[in-house]
């Protein structure tokens, strides 16, 4: 068996479907001196016993755009390598037996449409002629994907190696890496043993592609990747005499999914009580393993399955099987550059899902790592996202029983996580909580999303009709505009830039111009050299020498990374301050007479303009407050450090009772910016969105002379703008927007949304989202009819590229 060499451009660890998708995609793009090194024999993990199944259609856009090109990808890989990868565009049914589902089903044919993936909404007697031998009782609805299909799951990766082993790369079995070696921010290379023989290999990048080891392969580098294996269940029947090819069927209400296979049907089960596997570390000898069977386990699923597929009762059960997946905190997998680290990639955690995304995922990362920036926004699944405390053993042993069955769950709008909770507390948790609050979780912090009624049960009742506290999301959003009310933002990210060069430094990262007096806020975006947003930031000057960056608590890390890769040779310090302030927001038309009931200091225009902030006495404690809003009122945050905040929580709520102030949650917040038009990092700005097109082009300050983005800003400027973010309101009162629904403009798909909420002031669910415009004025892009596609149903939608709601922003400076 050949040795591995001594150096090379790249080092993949992983030898399944990810890491042989990574290696042919790379060698496609012309790399030479690729080496991928399996532990023992390709697919021999989670791989080859993998169901095959490949759908296109994925909850965003972009991971869309990866699975559909996974499919293509493999239909036409047989062809190219002469491996038989078992590839069939047979289709795809899944079925709703709830008015529900039904609704979460024709919402996602509708957002399959935008996304340019083909899709029908059939009805119950349709699916019965498509799939003859299910029973359709309770069925309510169903939607049918022609494109959808099924693969030999170990095939697909050998494919993928023998197409990378062509191009020169070297796949190398047998071999496992040992230990990864640094130096500073950057790996140098790979120790590996094979039989009784040891070496290094020198690498210029290293791959994570370890799959259920991709958590302890993470470690060996100090790199965060987390994960967790799970048992997954499936029997495959005796032959049935007669049977032929069917679609791929799905029955998420029963937590199944069905195969038929070589005459055999397949039975697999996401059941909502998983049960995870490996909490002492995987066997080292784990080769093409199954686990121990526990047909009590399944027996649930397998008795409603006999019930809807009747001739399961006829057919022996030919193989009980029990294998592991790896599973991830928020059933997205890990993909890209590891923030710890300036030359160190992750591919893992698919939960599930690996076939249908490994096409995808490898010609993105290969991109990626081509190009040295992301080939289009993938946020969903940057390993960015994952918290420093997610990679707790403990945590993800709690949170990985839940997030397999979540994969069949209804995924109805605001879902919470139940498992793993209590994790991320804010210093005013207490204070809210024992006043009614629901808390949500979100990067792990427990934060109050609204507040309950003492008539109410503080808990979610979920539906994709209106909620049970849709009322008091409305109750909160009157108090803010009409009133005052007060909400816990502790959970966004608090970065502070200090240092000599600081000034210099956010100049040049930065589109804003951050060189002003201290207590002045800037709101502003990292770009990045496309003139994409990177992140959506406010930055305070808080000294000559200092700057505070609050950033959106799910995106911190990122936020924080970006700057750091950014350093170079300026002289500055950066430093995750997040826990050391509670940050409450005091908004609404009486804020300003709340806060001056509490604290001595002048908070008038002449003294705290919108824009500004400063250090003020609040009750018997300290604090900073900064004057801006994402509510679009008159309003501050009150910074104040975290041993205090519960005593200035408890100040402002027991003066504010004569105000009748009241405390509100994150719905609210997003009710208030949608009607405001604010943007949302994430759904509205993404690192693919330009800062233009986002009409977000006052915060650039392109006078500047040298910034990250400020030639793409001036291109654009020059090539006048493809797209315009659009304000819509729903004509009709009763419908819900979340996001993703279609836009059409004069009865055509142009778009979708990126986000949506109810406007209750405006009276009408509202979103944002793109529309094409190239060589159109504003006036023309205004003047079409506009339509929004709510589950199947197209519904009339007035648009505006100015905010409905105070269009000028008198309010939010009076």
């Amino acid at each position: 068996m050949a040795l591995p060499p001594s150096n090379a451009r790249v080092v993949i660890i992983g030898g399944g479907v990810i890491g042989c998708s990574v290696a042919y995609h790379l060698t496609k793009l012309g790399w030479k001196d690729v080496v991928l090194l399996e532990r023992k024999q390709l697919t021999s993990g989670t791989t080859w016993h993998a169901a095959g199944l490949i759908a296109q259609l994925r909850a965003t856009k972009n991971t869309t755009k990866l699975a559909k090109y996974s499919q293509e990808l493999y239909g036409s890989l047989e062809e190219e390598t002469g491996v038989a990868t078992g590839f069939k565009r047979c289709g795809s049914i899944t079925v709703a037996l709830t008015e529900e589902r039904r609704e979460e089903i024709y919402r996602q044919a509708a957002m399959a449409r935008a996304f340019g993936v083909e899709v029908e909404e059939i009805s119950p007697s349709e699916v019965k002629t498509r799939y003859e031998h299910l029973n359709i009782k309770g069925v309510t609805g169903a939607v049918y994907l022609d494109k959808d299909g099924q693969g030999d799951p170990a095939n697909i990766a050998l494919a993928l190696a023998k197409g990378a082993r062509q191009r020169g790369a070297q796949i190398i079995e047998r071999t496992k890496a040992t230990r990864i070696v640094k130096e500073g921010r950057r790996v140098t290379g790979v120790d590996w043993e094979q039989g009784g023989e040891s070496g290094h290999i020198t690498a210029d990048m290293v791959v994570n592609c370890g799959g259920m080891w991709a958590h302890e392969v993470g470690r060996m580098a100090g790199v965060n990747v987390p994960l967790h294996a799970c048992e997954h269940f499936y029997i495959v029947t005796e032959a049935i005499e007669g049977l032929k090819q069917l679609p791929v069927l799905r029955v998420p209400d029963e937590c199944a999914y069905y195969k038929e296979d070589a005459g055999k049907m397949l039975l697999g089960a996401f059941e909502p009580n998983a049960k995870p596997w490996g909490m002492e570390g995987i066997p080292a000898d784990f080769e093409f393993d199954q686990l121990p069977e526990d047909f009590d386990h399944f027996e649930p699923i397998l008795e409603a399955a006999v019930e809807r597929l009747p001739m399961l009762a006829e057919a022996g059960i030919h193989t009980f099987f029990n294998g592991p997946e790896s599973f991830t905190p928020d059933d997205s997998y890990h993909l890209g550059l590891a923030p710890e680290l300036d030359n160190f990639w992750v591919a893992a955690g698919f939960n599930s899902i690996g076939i249908q995304s490994a096409g995808g995922a490898g010609m993105a990362l290969a991109q990626w790592m081509e190009g040295g920036e992301k080939p289009f926004d993938l946020g969903d699944v940057d390993i960015s996202r994952m918290e420093t405390f997610q990679g707790n053993k403990t945590y993800l042993f709690e949170r990985s029983k839940e997030t397999l069955g979540l994969l069949y769950q209804d995924h109805f709008p605001f879902r919470q996580k139940e498992t793993a909770r209590g994790i991320r507390r804010s210093p005013v948790y207490w204070q809210f909580l024992d006043r009614g609050a629901v808390m949500g979780e979100f990067a792990g912090w427990e934060r109050p999303n609204w507040i309950a009624k003492p008539t109410q049960t503080p808990e979610y009742e979920y539906s994709w009709k209106r909620q049970s506290f849709f009322n008091n999301i409305a109750e909160e959003h009157t108090a803010i505009r009409n009133n005052v009310g007060m909400y816990d933002m502790s959970s966004f990210g608090k970065i502070r830039v200090e240092g000599k060069d600081a000034t210099a430094f956010m100049n040049y990262v930065g589109g804003g111009q951050y060189d002003v007096p201290v207590g002045k806020i800037v709101y502003t975006q990292f770009l990045n050299p496309t003139g994409g947003i990177e992140a959506d930031v406010t930055v305070t000057r808080v000294s000559e020498t200092a700057y505070l960056v609050v950033t959106p608590a799910a995106t911190r890390l990122a936020d924080e990374t970006w700057l750091r890769r950014h350093v170079g040779d300026f002289n500055v310090v950066i430093t995750n301050v997040t826990a050391g302030e509670a940050v409450l927001a005091v908004m609404g038309p009486n804020s300003r007479a709340l806060l001056n009931l509490v604290s001595p200091n002048d908070f008038s225009n002449e003294v705290n303009p919108f824009g500004t902030a400063q250090e003020i006495e609040i009750g018997m404690g300290l604090a900073r407050v900064h004057r801006v809003t994402y509510v679009g009122e008159l309003g501050w945050e009150v910074y104040v450090s975290s041993e205090m905040a519960a005593h200035v929580c408890e100040t402002l709520i027991e003066a504010g009772a004569d105000l009748n102030l009241k405390l509100c949650g994150m719905h609210m917040m997003d009710s208030c910016r949608m009607e405001k038009g604010f943007r949302h990092f994430g759904h509205d700005i993404t690192c693919e969105d330009h800062v233009l097109e986002a009409g977000l082009g006052f915060a650039v300050k392109t006078d500047k002379p040298d910034f990250i983005g400020r030639d793409a800003v001036l291109r654009k400027k020059d090539e006048g703008l493809k797209n315009r973010l659009l304000q819509f309101k729903l004509t009709d009162p009763e419908p819900l927007l979340y996001h993703n629904e279609p836009v059409l403009r004069d009865g055509e798909i142009v778009g979708y949304l990126a986000s949506g909420a109810y406007g209750h002031t405006l009276g009408g669910a509202m979103g944002l989202g793109y529309v094409p415009c190239a060589g159109e004025t504003a006036a023309e892009v205004l003047a079409s009819t506009y339509e929004i596609d709510v589950a199947g149903t197209r519904v009339k939608a007035e648009a505006s590229l100015k905010p409905m709601y105070d269009p000028k922003s008198e309010r939010v400076k009076a």
